[in-house]
């Protein structure tokens, strides 16, 4: 995948993440982004059940393991395919 589309994603589950937040913490005015908290929630079942099924992958992230995970939390794919590629390409 291209890196500045991979980044261009990253910063819009980051963007849904802080959305999510605001309007949870009562910050965005009413009618402003209505389903993030959804979608946020989505975002982050669907990257939980990334982690487990894609382990193999993310251990091959060069820092800790834990590291790798909370990426993977954030961002699922678009942090161990990456990773995954890159081990294919050897």
């Amino acid at each position: 995948m291209n890196p500045i589309v991979n980044n261009l994603f990253k910063a819009a589950c980051l963007v849904v993440y802080a959305a999510a937040l605001a309007r949870w913490a009562g910050w965005l005015p009413p009618g402003v982004f209505p389903y993030a908290t959804w979608i946020a929630a989505g975002l982050l079942v669907t990257h939980a059940i990334e982690v487990f099924a894609f382990m193999k992958h993310l251990r091959l992230y060069r820092g800790p393991l834990a590291v790798s995970v909370v990426l993977t939390l954030l961002f699922g794919l678009l942090h161990w395919k990456p990773l995954a590629d890159a081990q294919a390409k050897r």
